[in-house]
């Protein structure tokens, strides 16, 4: 049975987010709002949590598209390649923001990623999500929840993400309504930004 968690965005309650932070130490996944999407997460460095997404996925974890969502852009070079002038104004100008960026990552990924060759890296504009990553210390794996209806592609009701995953996930923040419409994902790893999926984020970052 999953915890339900109220947390206001304006004003995030230390006490609940170092019980969510704890938990995540400790394997929990966690349901969590963003600046989009409502996202599902675990601990980066807990490979039996980070197994258990992949499972609820149906991927292998070793193959999973999981964005690292981290609290702003000084801890890059953990594990993304050197980047180059460009790709860095482009980043700083839009997070944080409703935006994943595609990255060649380094030879410092979990163990679970070495063979990866790329990284998505988010940084939510949302005080909730950069609150837990700041109190863990380290990037959050995410993935977003999705509804199986046509017409409603995300789920965004915090009591309806409850009642859905309640057997599935340890903790479900409720962070007030989700938005129902995706980042907008950009691959930066060629000579040219390349846009993968067009979602909330504006294409006008240049």
């Amino acid at each position: 049975m999953a915890e339900l968690i109220r947390i206001y965005e304006d004003n995030p309650n230390p006490k609940q987010i170092k019980q969510v932070v704890n938990a995540l130490r400790d394997g929990a996944l966690v349901i969590y709002p963003t600046d989009t999407v409502y996202g599902l997460g675990c601990d980066i460095s807990n490979v039996s949590a980070l197994e258990r997404i992949a499972k609820l996925k149906n991927v292998k974890l070793e193959k999973a598209n999981f964005s690292f969502i981290c609290e702003d852009l000084s801890n890059l070079s953990d594990y993304v390649k050197q980047i180059d002038t460009r790709t860095f104004k482009i980043l700083k100008r839009c997070l944080p923001g409703p935006y994943t960026f595609i990255l060649p990552g380094n030879n410092n990924l979990p163990n679970v990623f070495k063979k990866k060759k790329t990284v998505g890296i988010r940084v939510p504009d949302n005080s909730i999500c950069n609150a837990l990553v700041s109190g863990l210390g380290n990037p959050i794996i995410s993935t977003s929840i999705r509804d199986e209806d046509d017409v409603v592609e995300y789920t965004t009701d915090p009591s309806l993400i409850l009642e859905k995953w309640d057997k599935h996930v340890d903790i479900v923040i409720d962070g007030g309504y989700g938005d129902n419409i995706a980042s907008t994902v950009i691959d930066l790893t060629g000579d040219e930004a390349e846009v993968i999926r067009e979602g909330k984020g504006s294409l006008e970052i240049y």
